[in-house]
């Protein structure tokens, strides 16, 4: 049997995935927020929608550039201290963005503290936890049901940040969720894990287990991901992944609202790509352990492309509007699962964090790009067509490279440790 690389006592599975769920829940349930509060600031301060989006842009680059320093920190230490962090940067953050009316303001506290908090409190840290703590063959399922928790923050929080929206002032609202990221805090007592009860790279008894004494450097686990062709085009297809679920999740509200449809349309859209996200998400886990890893992604990239194409092409109403978020929540975070479980399965789960942030880091370029160029071209043509269509054709793109990945390929020099 494979050793867990956690500790001589791991987390119990129970508290293992509620602890995780509930965080992921309240970190990407804020998040996925976000686009609901594009036109009250940009009008309360005069902005242009490329400044909103620039400040997103930022946000996620930083989200993901962070994600391999931030991952290294959670392997070597755990992720106790890590949610901690992120837990503060986010109230931080938030409470600058309901503040600040300068924009550089803006971007250091929406762009930068947000980003980071991000980086501390989501899927790059609570993986790594997971990874060390269940078996290889429990692992896909465990990260599908946490993923899922996230779609169900969505579900959850979109409908309160347009309640909060209708019943104070944006501000304020900004003020009720910089609380409510507080309670990442506390959450984070239940990953606490045995293994960094002493000093980092120690077991609990103080003698270092035999998994961190075998396992590669974490420079070494990085020279040998970066000579691992299949790593390369899995972190290449999850750039894809980012540009389109930022361009859907920020600019969705007021492409909606540019064609006449009701306020309304928008919450209810993003509500329901948060539900039916929690089925795509568990069930691209539960998949995981049954079918090739890289054939679920390439299938999810490939049917996003047809669902947009669909969306643009019949007629605007609130029934395509369901249809479309529905289709696309589905598909929405239903690649992280597999795509977590393969850096797994190539490289081990001792720098599981750290290489699950590299590959993200290229997500979070594709987030920036889809978020601050769909903000700038909707500024320069009026319209959003363009970025539609690009994120049709890249869907396409992604759905191919998947498609070779050899997802139990281990690079040359991998040293496995067996008990």
């Amino acid at each position: 049997m494979t050793q867990l690389a956690s500790s001589d006592r791991p987390i119990p599975m129970g508290q293992l995935l509620l602890c995780g769920a509930l965080i992921v829940t309240m970190s990407m349930g804020i998040r996925h927020s976000f686009g609901l509060w594009l036109q009250p600031i940009t009008m309360a301060h005069g902005w242009t929608r490329e400044d909103y989006s620039m400040a997103m842009a930022i946000q996620n680059l930083v989200w993901g550039a962070s994600g391999p320093v931030i991952g290294w920190w959670a392997d070597r230490s755990g992720a106790f201290k890590v949610l901690w962090a992120g837990a503060l940067l986010y109230a931080l953050g938030l409470a600058g963005m309901a503040t600040t009316g300068n924009h550089g303001s803006f971007i250091l506290t929406t762009g930068v503290l947000i980003g980071l908090a991000q980086a501390c409190s989501t899927y790059t840290v609570i993986f790594g936890v997971v990874g060390r703590n269940v078996t290889a063959l429990q692992r896909s399922s465990a990260m599908g049901i946490t993923a899922a928790a996230g779609s169900f923050g969505q579900f959850l929080m979109v409908p309160v940040a347009s309640f909060l929206l209708h019943n104070m002032d944006w501000s304020s609202a900004l003020l009720v969720f910089a609380a409510t990221a507080l309670a990442i805090g506390p959450l984070a007592f239940g990953l606490r894990e045995a293994r960094f009860s002493t000093k980092p790279g120690t077991a609990s008894s103080g003698a270092a287990s035999p998994a961190d004494m075998a396992s590669p450097t974490a420079l070494q686990a990085l020279t040998e991901a970066f000579q691992h062709r299949d790593y390369l085009l899995l972190t290449l297809g999850y750039f894809v992944c980012g540009f389109q679920l930022a361009f859907i999740g920020v600019h969705l509200p007021s492409y909606l609202k540019d064609h006449q449809l009701p306020p309304e349309a928008a919450t209810t859209a993003l509500a329901l790509i948060g539900l039916f996200n929690v089925l795509g998400s568990y069930a691209a886990g539960a998949l995981g352990a049954r079918l090739r890893k890289n054939w679920i992604l390439s299938g999810i990239y490939f049917l996003r492309a047809v669902a947009m194409l669909a969306f643009i092409l019949v007629p605007l109403s609130t029934w395509s509007v369901g249809l479309f978020a529905a289709a696309m929540g589905t598909l929405w975070l239903s690649t992280v699962p597999p795509t977590n479980a393969i850096v797994a399965q190539m490289h081990g789960v001792r720098h599981l964090s750290m290489l699950g942030g590299v590959v993200f880091f290229s997500h979070q370029i594709g987030s920036f790009l889809g978020v601050w160029l769909a903000g700038r071209l909707y500024d320069f043509t009026g319209s959003y067509q363009t970025v539609w269509w690009l994120a049709i054709a890249l869907g396409l793109l992604a759905a191919t490279i998947n498609l070779p990945i050899q997802e139990h390929r281990t690079p040359v020099g991998k040293r496995i440790v067996l008990a």
